[in-house]
């Protein structure tokens, strides 16, 4: 079923809207969250909870882009759920180490305005479309699904130590652009 018949079904209130996004999307919401949280059970019912946020987001939202307003719903359910599942033992997963990799790029979150969060965004997104597209697939795999540098590198056909070099000059060039635009780390 396409999308937009999808977002129909949801503005209908009709309980199949749900069983069509698990078909359309389902595999790709749990891959997602078993990439962060990396325990199928934990998965499962962040998926669940993704479809159900759906249901009370649409209405009033009506997405442009379905797999990409349920995939940003499951990925912050997903980190949610991490933060609390590792709430007593901090620093020592792969979601810790890849937020640790880009806290040398990105500004700190210390009250920021939504006008410099709305830059920041503009910034990294050209950013990412600036980049090709072999570079931008291992960023992405790395800081959108944190996966990790072997998961990458079995899943690009690479060496890890090529993940790495990538992973380390595309964080230089996102320094590098934040810095010009303004942004100081």
């Amino acid at each position: 079923m396409k999308d937009e018949a999808i977002i129909e079904l949801y503005f209908a209130r009709a309980e199949e809207a749900i069983r069509e996004t698990e078909l359309s999307y389902g595999q790709y919401c749990r891959s997602l969250a078993y990439g962060i949280l990396r325990n199928h059970e934990d998965a499962e019912e962040t998926v669940n909870d993704a479809y159900l946020k759906m249901w009370a987001s649409i209405p009033p939202q009506r997405p442009a882009n379905l797999k990409g307003f349920l995939g940003r719903i499951t990925r912050q359910l997903s980190l949610n759920r991490l933060e609390k599942n590792t709430a007593a033992k901090r620093g020592g997963g792969t979601y810790a180490l890849a937020l640790d990799e880009l806290a040398e790029c990105i500004p700190g979150g210390n009250g920021e305005d939504l006008a410099d969060l709305t830059a920041l965004r503009d910034v990294l997104n050209r950013f990412l479309y600036s980049l090709g597209r072999e570079q931008k697939n291992v960023f992405i795999r790395r800081y959108w699904y944190m996966q990790t540098v072997a998961e990458i590198a079995k899943a690009c056909a690479m060496h890890e130590s090529k993940v790495k070099s990538m992973l380390h000059r595309s964080r230089n060039q996102l320094r590098k652009i934040l810095t010009e635009e303004g942004f100081f780390l």
